[in-house]
């Protein structure tokens, strides 16, 4: 006889069409109340949204450029305003982290590794920047001369009871000059990019695949139960 520990991953959620806001939110409050209640398993779940602004808990009303150029939701999430659309890769995660760990600043690192992770698969190179949230790149200034640094993906999450939701963004190939109509995440002195716009051609299957690849890499499964075999 000998004893194994079982393992459980989190399910995964793959949606091809764009899914409309409020209703993502109100899917994502379900499950947080199935996992918190043990009535249902961890999710990543992958998708897209209209066009659309999002106000996080640290929103400031002077960074809200155009209030009339697309929808804006007051969201849960930390962070400032950020845009989501076409083009752009949501996964909204939705962790049990009372079983894994209970420390939100080693969450938010292992979700900024989950990303760099990701983009090396495509041969760019993610950073972390102290004291902005969210993944960056350098590249040289459009004046030719220097570097200036650009916003690749963004992080804004919510916990209830140690519970995880809201996510993370990845920019595959949205319209950059939708990002006017926000001051993204408060940060006014530098820009965003995608993987588009650094030259960089890959398929919204391409990006899913290489997040479920990288998310095994930084997020080990959950142990469950011993059994006997």
């Amino acid at each position: 006889m000998k004893h194994e520990a079982a393992t459980e991953q989190p399910e995964w959620r793959i949606s091809s069409a764009p899914v409309a806001y409020p209703e993502a939110v109100d899917f994502m409050e379900q499950r947080v109340a199935d996992i918190i209640s043990a009535r249902g398993r961890e999710l990543v779940w992958l998708l897209e949204h209209p066009p659309l602004y999002t106000a996080g808990t640290s929103a400031e009303p002077q960074d809200l450029l155009n209030a009339h150029r697309f929808p804006v939701h007051q969201s849960g999430r930390g962070g400032q305003y950020t845009y989501h659309g076409p083009g752009q890769r949501i996964a909204y995660v939705m962790l049990d982290l009372k079983r894994r760990k209970p420390d939100v600043r080693l969450f938010v690192r292992s979700l900024e590794q989950w990303l760099i992770a990701t983009l090396a698969h495509f041969g760019v190179r993610g950073e972390r920047r102290e004291g902005r949230i969210g993944i960056w790149v350098r590249r040289k200034s459009q004046a030719g001369a220097g570097e200036r640094e650009d916003k690749i993906a963004a992080i804004g999450i919510r916990l209830r009871h140690w519970v995880s939701f809201h996510g993370v963004s990845i920019n595959i190939d949205p319209q950059l000059e939708h990002f006017s109509g926000i001051v993204p995440c408060g940060v006014r002195e530098h820009g965003t990019t995608s993987l588009a716009d650094l030259g960089v051609r890959a398929s919204q299957r391409e990006v899913d695949a290489a997040l479920q690849a990288a998310f095994a890499q930084v997020f080990p499964p959950l142990g469950i139960r011993q059994i006997q075999s």
